[in-house]
C-alpha cells in the first residue's frame, strides 16, 4: 500500500514532540538559509512560482530522498558513539559547498543548544561540528519517534522553510505560497519511500545547479563581507 495512503500513528505525546521538533519556530535558523535558492532567484534562473516548484521538487526527490532522509534513517538506528561519529562525518561530507556545510553545521549547533536547554544530554562525539540531520535523528530517537513520522516532520520543515524563503525572494503572495505547499506535499511520502531503499554506500546526490548556485552565493557573500 503506498505510504501516501497509510495512516502514520503515534502517541499524543510523541506527536507533540514531533511538532515541536519540526516547527518553524524552533530556533535553529532554518528560515535564514536559502540553500542556493537566493542566488538562483537573483540570477534570473527562477522568477515564477512554477519554477520554484520545479527547483524544490528536484531537491525533494534527490537531495532529500537520497541524502538527508537516508542519513536520518541510519542515525535513528545508531547505538554507539562510533556510529554517531561516522554518520555525522558522512552527513557533513555530503555537502557540496562550504556554504551548505556551514548551513548544516550552524543549524546543528543551534539544535544542540536547544536540546541542552531542554535537559537532553547529547553524545560527546556530537558536541563539536555537528550535522543538523544527525542531531535531529538523535532528538527523535530520544523522544521515541519512529522513522516514517520523523522523516515527514523533517521533510515538511525543510519544505516550509524553502517556500518561506521563496515567498520573500521571488516574491510570491501568501496564496501562491500555500499553493506551492499544497502541490509539493504529496512528494514527501514519495521521497521517504525512495530513502528507505538507499543503502549507506549509495548515500549522496549530485545536483550541479544547486552546487553552482550555492558556491556563487557563497562567493558573493564573502566579497560583501570583505568589503
Amino acid at each position: 500500500m503506498p505510504m501516501a495512503m497509510r495512516t502514520i500513528t503515534t502517541t499524543d505525546h510523541a506527536l507533540m514532540r514531533l511538532l515541536q521538533l519540526s516547527s518553524v519556530s524552533l530556533p535553529v535558523g532554518g528560515y535564514a538559509f536559502s540553500q542556493g535558492l537566493e542566488y538562483a532567484i537573483d540570477s534570473g534562473w527562477i522568477h515564477r512560482a512554477d519554477q520554484v516548484a520545479d527547483w524544490l521538487e528536484l531537491q525533494l526527490l534527490h537531495a532529500q530522498a537520497k541524502t538527508d532522509l537516508p542519513l536520518l534513517k541510519l542515525a535513528m538506528q545508531a547505538d554507539s558513539d562510533g556510529r554517531w561519529q561516522s554518520l555525522n562525518d558522512l552527513s557533513l561530507a555530503c555537502r557540496e559547498t562550504r556554504e551548505l556545510r556551514l548551513t548544516d553545521g550552524a543549524m546543528g549547533e543551534a539544535l544542540r543548544r536547544v536540546l541542552k536547554n531542554l535537559g537532553i544530554d547529547v553524545p560527546q562525539v556530537l558536541q563539536q561540528e555537528v550535522s543538523f540531520i544527525v542531531l535531529f535523528a538523535f532528538a527523535a530517537k530520544h523522544w521515541g519517534l519512529e522513522f516514517g513520522a520523523t522523516a515527514l516532520g523533517l521533510g515538511w520543515s525543510w519544505l516550509e522553510n524553502q517556500v518561506a524563503a521563496a515567498t520573500k525572494l521571488v516574491p510570491l503572495g501568501q496564496t501562491q505560497a500555500q499553493q506551492l505547499l499544497n502541490d509539493l506535499q504529496p512528494l514527501l511520502p514519495q521521497a521517504i519511500e525512495i530513502a528507505k531503499s538507499v543503502e549507506e554506500d549509495f548515500i549522496g546526490a549530485g545536483l550541479p545547479a544547486l552546487a553552482i548556485a550555492s558556491s556563487r552565493h557563497e562567493t558573493q557573500y564573502s566579497r560583501l563581507f570583505r568589503s
